[in-house]
């Protein structure tokens, strides 16, 4: 009986202990008045592509938020994917005004032979910070 007793008790007092060292989830409040994006399309299909084509694509967006949308970085998932057309960002430096629309430019490496999909990663400040948009296609091997 003493021995069930002491069980209990380290038992009861290891079960208290986790509940000290549980982490409390904190859930960020997202501020109703925040810029927001709405892409015409989050995915632009290539389709199938020749060899050393034209690989520039324009994303579409409206600021649907409240406040100015500024857009402050846009990276591509590799260095086959472009976001800096001829030596400048390839999207828009001045805030988008609420109910305003934008394009952001990304131009693939048509080069480089085979399917293809890949993620570029949108920082700014509206509700959520990076927004992941994407491209994929097909580049055919070039005729001789």
């Amino acid at each position: 009986m003493h021995s069930f007793l002491i069980k209990y008790c380290v038992a009861f007092f290891f079960i208290l202990g986790l509940k000290c060292f549980a982490q409390e989830t904190v859930v960020p409040k997202l501020d109703p008045n925040a810029p927001d994006f709405k892409f015409e399309t989050e995915l632009i299909d290539f389709g199938k592509v020749a060899y050393d084509a034209n690989g520039l694509r324009e994303f579409k967006f409206t600021n649907t938020g409240r406040a100015p949308l500024i857009i402050t970085n846009v990276v591509g998932e590799c260095g086959c994917t472009s976001t800096s057309i001829d030596g400048k960002p390839g999207w828009p430096t001045e805030p988008i005004l609420p109910g305003k629309k934008g394009v952001i430019k990304i131009k693939y490496d048509t080069k480089r032979i085979g399917v293809f999909e890949k993620s570029i990663t949108v920082s700014s400040n509206a509700r959520f910070a990076n927004k992941k948009i994407k491209i994929k296609g097909e580049i055919l091997a070039q005729k001789s």
